[in-house]
């Protein structure tokens, strides 16, 4: 059974229950989605917890009914008169916006009526294992201006062992947020109310954390071939107006004045690159150009989409922008995806979900440079062997793009890598290379980030380690805890052995008793803890507790040294 069709009837269901329920609720729309269904319900009172229980129990009603999912087919017209008849008005205006002559509808039991292209399955009893999780505010199409309406999510799957797994990560994940869990260990907070929503702060564990991941990036960027630029934070609007990003997203920009001149907040940062690939006269000889930058972009979200380090209103993304001949193009987006891979697979993710992002309705640039370039990404994902979904419609408005999502520890997907093919803005911008007979070419722009926004690689590290990072990424690595202050000197000594060796290391020299010393540091997810008393002073040891770990082992300062020096440089991805 196609889960998606499975969902999709389950959502109509649930459409079902609340009409016979509170029979006045007007029905928007009822799609499948990722991972589950939702639904949009307008009705004046708000859907209680108590409510979804009704509702899940008329569910089983309809579903202990088996009802035949019934399709039928009217002309517009008579679909009008049909949903106008039984007031459901979100219909209507669905049906206006549909160029086809002919309109579906699918019946099941005795009153129930939808809009509908299907499919479905083929009755209500298929339906085995169902769950209703949460109800969310939702403006009709997404507009604020438009009638807020009740969402309520649902999910569904063939088996009920098969529910039982994806509740069970439900609740993994509730543990795991990382809005909880940054907070708790000082990484970061976004609720300062005097600076504004969606603004991060890193404390500074957190901002030790993203300098580790901010210099691997440098040093592997370097590496490859890339030069590292820095771009200023605003630029005048006409930069964006060439571009294009002015028409498409001028809503998300933050635009004003000086000296009566227009400037943008930069919300993205290829205009930058692409003004330093043309301060200067380039030669075939000269290409590719590789440029990355750790540029941080602002963008004017909406208050209702904030959500942690997911989406925020001041981001940074590992950016780079390549500049190639035709030939080089392949080998070119072969190389970003290596690199993809080696990148998240160092951070301790070893599986993805990868899409090809196709043509959408609005978009600049010539049919021919489309193809060519779609042509160009399918045909790296091919020769590099990978699978792949088609997501139609949702390149950017210059080129398509490779999307490339990790998946954590709870097999949850994350939007991270992203690969772009653009043959617009270097024909916008009027970049030219001079080539072996001397004439002017045009290069292709490819546009690509390896993690993303970096708050949002953060958010997802954080959850897929559920804070418990492994040696290399703990922003405190060691913990020296001294038995009592006369041993306060050797405990200093220690530390200073352990930052000598290039580790990141603290003293607890805290009025505390040492079981409480030792829970804190398991609550900071300290990777290892070290006691020192009188022995271990006399024999230059340390008594060594790894986290979640009862026993300790004693042994020798300069072995540990060395024990832990080898699992930070070796990226070890457990301690």
């Amino acid at each position: 059974m196609n889960l998606e069709t499975l969902r999709h009837s389950c959502a109509h269901v649930l459409a079902s229950a609340v009409k016979e329920l509170w029979p006045d609720t007007k029905l928007a729309i009822g799609p499948a989605i990722e991972d589950g269904f939702y639904y949009d319900f307008d009705r004046p009172g708000a859907f209680s917890d108590e409510d979804l229980l009704r509702i899940t129990q008329k569910m089983q009603e309809i579903i202990s009914r088996n009802e035949t999912f019934i399709r039928d087919e009217l002309s517009r017209d008579d679909a009008i008169r049909l949903f106008q008849g039984i007031k459901e008005d979100y219909k209507v205006e669905l049906i206006n916006a549909i160029p086809d002559a002919v309109v579906s509808i699918y019946r099941t039991g005795e009153t129930f009526v939808d809009l509908c292209r299907g499919p479905h399955i083929e009755s209500t009893g298929q339906i085995k294992a169902f769950k209703l999780l949460s109800v969310a505010g939702a403006y009709w199409h997404g507009i604020e201006t438009n009638p807020m309406l009740q969402r309520i999510y649902g999910t569904a799957f063939a088996t009920k062992k098969e529910l039982d797994s994806y509740t069970h990560n439900l609740e993994e994940a509730k543990l795991r947020d990382h809005r909880k869990i940054g907070p708790a260990v000082g990484l970061f907070d976004i609720y300062h109310e005097e600076a504004g929503a969606g603004l991060v702060f890193y404390h500074p564990k957190g901002a030790i954390l993203r300098t580790i991941v901010e210099d691997y990036e440098k040093r592997e960027h370097l590496k490859r071939g890339y030069q590292i630029v820095i771009t200023p934070h605003i630029m005048q609007s006409q930069l964006w107006k060439t571009s294009g990003h002015y028409d498409y997203y001028k809503d998300n920009m933050h635009i004003f004045k000086i000296d009566e001149q227009e400037y943008v907040l930069k919300p993205m940062n290829c205009p930058g690159h692409i003004l330093i690939y043309k301060s200067k006269t380039r030669s075939y000889k000269d290409l590719p150009i590789r440029l990355f930058e750790l540029g941080t972009v602002y963008r004017h979200e909406k208050a209702g989409v904030l959500h942690g380090l997911l989406r925020v209103r001041g981001f940074t993304q590992d950016d780079a922008h390549i500049f190639c001949l035709p030939q080089q193009l392949r080998s070119e987006i072969k190389g970003i995806i290596d690199f993809v891979f080696d990148t998240m697979q160092a951070f301790g993710f070893k599986d993805w979900a990868i899409e090809l992002s196709t043509q959408p309705q609005k978009h600049i640039g010539s049919e021919d440079d489309w193809q060519k370039a779609t042509s160009a990404l399918e045909e790296a994902l091919k020769e590099k062997g990978l699978r792949y979904d088609i997501n139609a419609g949702d390149g950017a408005f210059y080129g398509p793009k490779i999307d490339i999502k990790l998946k954590d520890a709870l097999k949850r997907q994350w939007q991270c890598a992203t690969i772009q093919c653009d043959f617009a803005l270097p024909k916008r911008f009027n970049l030219s290379y001079i080539d072996n007979e001397g004439r002017e070419q045009q290069p292709i722009m490819l546009h690509r980030v390896l993690l993303g926004s970096l708050e949002r690689f953060i958010g997802a590290l954080i959850e897929h380690y559920n804070g418990d990072f492994p040696l290399w990424l703990a922003p405190l690595q060691v913990l020296i805890i001294p038995i009592k202050d006369s041993v306060l000197g050797y405990a200093n000594e220690a530390k200073d052995a352990l930052s000598d060796a290039g580790l990141r290391v603290g003293i607890d020299a805290r009025n505390e008793t040492l079981d409480k010393k030792i829970r804190n540091a398991e609550m900071d997810k300290v990777p290892y803890i070290l006691v020192v008393g009188q022995r271990e002073e006399k024999s230059k040891s340390v008594a060594v507790r790894k986290k979640g770990k009862r026993d300790i082992v004693t042994t020798g300062l300069a072995d540990f040294i060395k024990q832990a020096k080898t699992e930070a440089e070796n990226k070890a991805l457990s301690c």
